[in-house]
C-alpha cells in the first residue's frame, strides 16, 4: 500500500480536472445567458432596418427625405413603430455582384431586424449572363438572410421597376426592356419564393409612369418622390408587420 500523502495526492490529481470542468461548464452557461439569442438583443431597443440595392434603393435624382427607405422608416414611426434611420447599403450603377462585394467590404452589424433587397436593374441593362443571374440573386438572399439572424421571414424582396416606360428607356426599345425585366423579375421570384423570403411587386406602380410623367424624376429614367411614397404604400404593411413580430407568411 503507498504511503497516505501518495494517495491524497493521486485523489487531488483526479479532482482538478473534474473542478475545472464544472467551472467551464458554468461560465459557459453565464456567458450564453448574458448574451441571449441575437434576435432579442435587437429587439431590447428600437428596430434596425438595413436597405441593401442600387439606385433605386439610394434614391438618385430625388432628395435624400424622399428615398424610399427613409419614407418607410418615416411612416413606421407615425404608425408607431420604435426604428432607428435606414441603413442604406446602395450605389447608382450596382450589380448583383457589386453588391456582393460591397457586403464583403461593409461594416455592417449584424442581426437587423429588417432586410430589403432590391437588385438586377444594372444586370439587365449591362446584358450580363442570364445563366449566372439566378446564381448571383440566390448568393444575396442567404447574405441577407443571414444579416437578418437567420430568419428569412425578416427579409423583403423588392421587384426592379420597368424603366422602358421613361423618356431614357423608350430612347433605347421600350419592348425589349419591359420584356428582359420581366424575365429577371420571375427569377428574383423565383429565388425569393425558394428562400422563404416575400416579394413584393412594385413593377405595376412603375408601369404607371406611361401615363403619369410625375412619377418619373427630372432625369428622365428613375422614379420621382411621388414614385417611391407609391412604392412604400406597398411595402409599408409587409414591414410593419414583420417588426411587430408578426411574421407568418403573407396571405
Amino acid at each position: 500500500m503507498p504511503p497516505v500523502g501518495t494517495r491524497l495526492r493521486h485523489r487531488r490529481g483526479r479532482q482538478i480536472p473534474a473542478l475545472c470542468g464544472l467551472l467551464a461548464l458554468a461560465l459557459s452557461v453565464i456567458h450564453c445567458a448574458c448574451q441571449g439569442p441575437a434576435d432579442q438583443r435587437t429587439r431590447s431597443g428600437p428596430a434596425r432596418f438595413l436597405a441593401l440595392g442600387d439606385s433605386y434603393t439610394i434614391g438618385e435624382s430625388v432628395t435624400e427625405a424622399e428615398r424610399w427607405p427613409v419614407v418607410l422608416v418615416r411612416e413606421l414611426r407615425a404608425r408607431g413603430v420604435s426604428i432607428e434611420p435606414a441603413r442604406i447599403l446602395a450605389r447608382t450603377g450596382w450589380s448583383t455582384a457589386q453588391l456582393a462585394t460591397a457586403l464583403d467590404e461593409a461594416d455592417l452589424e449584424p442581426p437587423y431586424d429588417l432586410v430589403t433587397l432590391a437588385i438586377g436593374v444594372n444586370d439587365q441593362f449591362r446584358n450580363f449572363a442570364e445563366a449566372s443571374y439566378s446564381d448571383r440573386v440566390r448568393g444575396l438572399l442567404e447574405r441577407a438572410i443571414e444579416l437578418a439572424g437567420g430568419d428569412p421571414a425578416r427579409v423583403l424582396m423588392i421587384s426592379i421597376p420597368d424603366y422602358g416606360v421613361t423618356p431614357f428607356g423608350m430612347a433605347l426599345g421600350s419592348e425589349r426592356i419591359t420584356a428582359a425585366i420581366d424575365l429577371y423579375n420571375e427569377r428574383n421570384r423565383a429565388q425569393a419564393e425558394q428562400a422563404g423570403i416575400v416579394h413584393i411587386d412594385i413593377t405595376p406602380i412603375s408601369r404607371e409612369a406611361a401615363s403619369e410623367p410625375a412619377l418619373i424624376a427630372s432625369d428622365g429614367l428613375h422614379p420621382s418622390g411621388k414614385m417611391y411614397a407609391r412604392w412604400v404604400e406597398q411595402i409599408l404593411p409587409l414591414a410593419e408587420r414583420v417588426l411587430r413580430g408578426d411574421t407568418a407568411p403573407a396571405p
